[in-house]
């Protein structure tokens, strides 16, 4: 990242962590943080149960479940139920275009890369991932769900110019409306959404989705509808799955509530002609789940309590100085550099940053389920020393010690 993006991002941090904090101390959000923690720690300690229910009710709802080992097998899904919707929609495979919403597990698997790599067209229909799009190059997210907070309104309206040959100002508006505009035409063109999701209720087999712009209702409502989601992202109950959205809301936005949370049970239908059950109303005739693990079974259970707010960085010392080279791919900053070990391995942990943390413990601070990152990345240290992995100016302070008594 520049120097001016870094700032830019710093200030934009600062204005949210003046919405958070007031927040985050209500008694409210305290009583909803306690329940969410526990929330959280029953649904990872009895995650294979959780899989295996959800299975079953999403069988009961009509919703196709697929599992994934990792992300070679979910792309191999995510395209095979493309292609079988190409065919069955006779659909011309030179003009395929797929309407996305936000999502860190689509990014983890290089969805849209892939899926472009076989034709495919992706419409990017959150307003910060659209406009990353256009930027081409240098486009990496810098906060979960403000992946473009490190770009001033001028950079933002000299990229929509360039990539839609406009003469737009930098004014918020013009830019948010034409960008609108111009992602509404091109998703007329599309019979395909795919998502992510924040929380699955498995006893329900039901799929939650938060969002402000109420982008996701527009993907969901494609004919075919697939989510991809890692197993982490399961809870019981669609109770548990609203607290835990709530709570994201507060920690990642400072506001109490979210504009839409979607809840997904099954594919549209309508019962109001003599309560006889007609399947495909306005909503997706198809709704499929990919359940994707990638290393998460692997993984200690601490790493795999996030809910995806994002409030670890926008406090982190280090990720204000480095930005988005302080983590992993779209998992950013600490949370990701331990997560990288489990979804890649210790090496890729080390080339992310593991020896750029400082173990302040401001992540685990500002977690809304205190997840203890910097003693996660402490002990993955400890393991990738003794693998002989630890960076070459440690290995040089260590071997002065040894033989000269002094670092140096």
């Amino acid at each position: 990242m520049k120097e001016e993006e870094i700032e830019s991002m710093r200030k934009v941090f600062n204005n949210l962590k003046k919405k958070i904090e007031p927040l985050a101390e209500s008694p409210k959000i305290q009583a909803l943080q306690k329940r969410v923690i526990g929330i959280r720690k029953d649904a990872i300690e009895n995650n294979e149960e959780l899989i295996a229910i959800a299975k079953e009710s999403f069988k009961e709802n009509d919703i196709d479940c697929f599992y994934a080992h990792d992300e070679e097998e979910a792309r191999k899904i995510l395209l095979d139920l493309i292609n079988k919707e190409i065919e069955s929609s006779n659909l011309d495979k030179n003009e395929v275009y797929i309407a996305k919403s936000k999502s860190n597990t689509l990014r983890e698997i290089n969805a849209s890369e892939f899926l472009e790599s076989h034709g495919m067209k992706i419409i990017e229909t959150d307003l910060g991932d659209r406009i990353l799009q256009l930027k081409k190059d240098d486009n990496s997210p810098v906060h979960p769900t403000g992946p473009a907070s490190h770009l001033t309104v001028k950079d933002i309206a000299d990229i929509v110019n360039e990539a839609m040959d406009l003469d737009l100002p930098a004014v918020p508006r013009p830019i948010m409306e034409a960008v609108r505009e111009d992602v509404l035409k091109l998703l007329e063109k599309s019979s395909i959404g795919i998502s992510g999701s924040n929380s699955i209720a498995a006893e329900d087999g039901s799929i939650l989705m938060v969002h402000n712009e109420g982008n996701i209702s527009l993907v969901q409502n494609k004919k075919l509808h697939i989510v991809l989601a890692g197993i982490d992202k399961l809870v019981p109950f669609v109770e548990d799955s609203v607290s835990i959205a709530k709570l994201e809301t507060a920690y990642a936005t400072g506001n109490p509530l979210t504009s839409y949370m979607n809840i997904v049970s099954g594919p549209s239908k309508t019962a109001d002609i003599e309560k006889k059950l007609l399947k495909n109303m306005y909503g997706a005739e198809k709704v499929a789940v990919v359940l994707l693990d990638n290393g998460r079974k692997e993984s200690i259970d601490e790493c795999l309590w996030c809910i995806g707010c994002g409030n670890c960085i926008v406090s982190c010392p280090v990720y204000n100085i480095l930005g988005n080279e302080f983590g992993y791919h779209s998992y950013l900053g600490g949370r990701g550099v331990a997560m990288s070990k489990y979804l890649k391995d210790n090496q890729v942990s080390v080339d992310s940053g593991l020896y750029m943390c400082t173990l302040c413990g401001m992540c685990t601070e500002n977690c809304p389920v205190l997840t203890p990152t910097y003693e996660i990345i402490e002990g993955l240290r400890n393991t990738t020393q003794k693998e002989g992995l630890s960076k070459d100016q440690h290995k040089r302070i260590r071997n002065n010690i040894k033989d000269n008594g002094s670092p140096y």
